[in-house]
């Protein structure tokens, strides 16, 4: 039950710098591992755009109320972490493995690691230096690529990034509530690449993990439900009473409801000939909008061609065969890359633009950011992409936890945001948030203004990337690496094993080039 005063909520937006000041001479770790405040706002108006179905009111809002919209859910509690048989015997991670050296060093704080002050001293001091390779972006491509050339080639690196932090997209840090989150949404690692999962395994402990993400949907009656995305058997029997209770059955639910369409003319056609009409309009129609801003009837067919649906009861979100979070967080697999080794330097708050004519001498250039960017003055068309906004809210709810996931999705046209993230249900949070009767929840909203996200899929910015990968083909002295360089989600494991394989070529051949075209590793997991 809620309690009689009603909960403490907070509204904010998070700050473009998120956390850890420099470590200057005398300062003890722990003293320089502090968070800077976050900035209070109002909500914004979402930037999506929604059509009202009918039977409901003029301002898109159901006519009945959606619990975890407005305020917490009632006894909610921590979600389970790991699935029950014979699901959980898939994942191949069992137990807590993998280094920290940090905290073998005896590190004792849970956040990233202290930076020294040069970090924040711009190119000062490094105009007589020479480099073997200069990075720009300090996010996974450039780290991998600087610790694999460091170490293996015993190359002499300097990475360059505009943010104040390591880490790229993949930051996290403790809040002023002791909360480990994400400053760009959340990241679940899981990997079939048992190079990649051997690589990142000296860097971090890993715990292992399962991630399964629900959604809040009106079933048949028009009453809120929590269900698991992607739909299997209980999400149909849920929604729609549909007593399936195996496999066969499930399929022959889905294969009565689905169109005969042989070759679908768009993304709509393409979602109806996997799911029929009911899981489509439930989970697939609304959420499609929200995140594109565009109806799947405005969309390729390739868009929505894989859309998930199971037929079996297993809940998990990825089905790869190693699944775990790291356990101190993802930057300190940053920290643990880069920070003690003395060939790597690095240098935030630098924006290469604004230096490229002022860089110290190196051999090959690295470029890790948007590839429409970096050929700004050719006059090309910019690329398109889809960007996120976050709104933060703090709650005490009674049973300290305000959702009854990580992750609830709301698929459907009744909200404008589409998803809440509630990082306290991780495993890996500091033991002391297991006590606070407080949480922290971000409401996400996709959109086209903002840091860039999600590749754009159509034909016309896979034509215009064409254009762009020609010339930087022919760029001497530059290579083009990562999800931003080569117009491509890439998953964590992905964007690892390309920078992998390209560090491979280097060595093999002497050249710092992929092996493989971007679209060859398949499709990321992309927006969730």
């Amino acid at each position: 039950a809620h309690s009689t005063s009603p909960p403490r909520v907070l509204v904010v937006r998070p700050p473009s710098v998120p956390c850890r000041t420099a470590l200057r001479a005398g300062d003890s770790p722990r003293a320089t591992e502090r968070e800077q405040p976050f900035r209070v706002a109002s909500i914004c108006p979402p930037s999506v755009r929604l059509r009202a179905p009918s039977g409901m009111s003029s301002n898109g809002l159901s006519h009945k109320p959606i619990p975890g919209t407005e305020g917490p859910a009632e006894n909610c509690v921590m979600q389970d972490t790991r699935v029950k048989a014979p699901y959980a015997e898939l994942n191949l991670v069992t137990e807590v493995c993998g280094a920290d050296e940090a905290h073998a060093k005896g590190f004792a704080g849970e956040g990233p690691l202290p930076l020294p002050e040069a970090t924040f001293s711009g190119l000062e001091g490094l105009r007589e230096e020479h480099f073997d390779l200069v990075i720009v972006g300090a996010g996974l491509s450039g780290a991998v690529l600087a610790e694999r050339c460091t170490k293996e080639l015993g190359m002499k690196v300097l990475i360059l990034d505009k943010r104040e932090h390591i880490g790229g997209n993949c930051y996290d840090y403790i809040d002023e509530y002791g909360i480990r989150v994400s400053l760009y949404g959340v990241h679940l690692f899981h990997t079939k690449f048992a190079r990649v999962w051997e690589y990142v395994n000296k860097f971090s402990e890993w715990v292992p993990y399962e991630h399964r993400v629900k959604a809040r949907v009106d079933d048949i009656r028009g009453d809120f439900k929590v269900i698991p995305v992607p739909p299997v058997q209980e999400a149909v029997n849920t929604l729609f009473d549909a007593n399936v209770h195996s496999e066969e059955e499930m399929e022959a639910w889905l294969e009565a409801r689905r169109p005969k369409i042989d070759e679908p003319a768009n993304g709509e056609e393409a979602a109806l000939k996997r799911v029929g009409p009911e899981l489509y309009e439930k989970i697939f129609k609304h959420y499609t909008k929200k995140q594109w801003d565009k109806y799947p009837e405005e969309l390729d067919a390739s868009v929505l061609a894989r859309i998930p649906c199971r037929v079996n009861t297993d809940d998990r979100y990825f089905g790869d065969q190693w699944q775990a979070l790291p356990r101190r967080g993802y930057t300190r697999i940053f920290d643990n890359m880069l920070l003690f080794n003395e060939a790597i330097t690095i240098r935030l708050n630098v924006d290469y633009f604004a230096v490229k004519d002022q860089l110290p001498k190196h051999d090959l250039l690295v470029f890790t950011g948007p590839i429409d960017a970096f050929y700004a003055s050719k006059g090309l068309p910019k690329l398109e992409y889809r960007s996120l906004r976050f709104e933060r809210e703090y709650h005490e709810p009674d049973s300290g936890y305000y959702q009854e996931a990580l992750q609830m999705n709301y698929p459907g046209p009744f909200v404008p945001y589409t998803r809440i993230t509630e990082y306290k249900h991780k495993p890996t949070q500091p033991e002391s948030v297991r006590g606070i009767k407080g949480t922290v929840i971000y409401k996400e909203y996709s959109t086209d203004e903002g840091d860039p996200y999600y590749p754009v899929p159509n034909p016309e910015n896979h034509a215009l990337y064409e254009k762009y990968r020609e010339m930087a083909e022919q760029e001497p002295g530059v290579a083009f690496v990562g999800r931003l360089a080569s117009y491509k989600y890439f998953n964590m494991d992905q964007a690892i094993l390309n920078a992998l394989e390209i560090y491979d070529n280097l060595k093999e051949t002497g050249k710092l080039a992929p092996k493989r075209r971007p679209e060859d590793f398949g499709p990321g997991d992309g927006p969730k």
